[in-house]
């Protein structure tokens, strides 16, 4: 999976396809026509709500793609890792950007295993503790 770079519509096409559901009880569960849904599989994007319902229809969390997206390709903001906790302050939930799924490990290691990235270069790029990373290489790594 490339988490760089999200097709949305090819990944949709892709989970209508290993669900055997078929294109008329898509249509009902999205109040769309046939051609409406074969534009949606040619979209790099979709709005929220469109994928919230693909999301319930196929029994996938699409959103999850794009929570990859930021845990490897969005850094924390400088300003933010030094700031006090009265200056972090906000109305909107936080989440911790560290937690990582089992398809961020095998990103990772596929990275390293193929020749792509170095331990190092993964330790920069993607600020993982290389305490962390070593923990994974022991443990997942065939």
């Amino acid at each position: 999976m490339n988490y760089k770079n999200i097709h949305i519509g090819n990944l949709i096409e892709k989970a209508v396809s290993e669900s055997n559901i078929t294109l008329s009880r898509i249509c009902n569960f999205l109040h769309c026509s046939e051609k409406e849904v074969r534009k949606m599989y040619i979209c790099s994007s979709l709005d929220t709500e469109i994928l919230l319902k693909w999301s319930k229809l196929l029994e996938y969390d699409f959103f999850r793609i794009y929570s990859q997206h930021l845990i490897l390709y969005a850094p924390t903001s400088p300003k933010m890792k030094n700031a006090s906790p009265e200056e972090k302050k906000t109305a909107l939930p936080q989440f911790r950007k560290n937690i990582y799924t089992r398809e961020v490990i095998d990103f990772v290691l596929e990275q390293i295993k193929n020749g792509e990235m170095t331990r190092n270069e993964i330790v920069i790029r993607y600020k993982i503790p290389k305490t962390t990373l070593h923990k994974w290489i022991d443990k997942y790594s065939q």
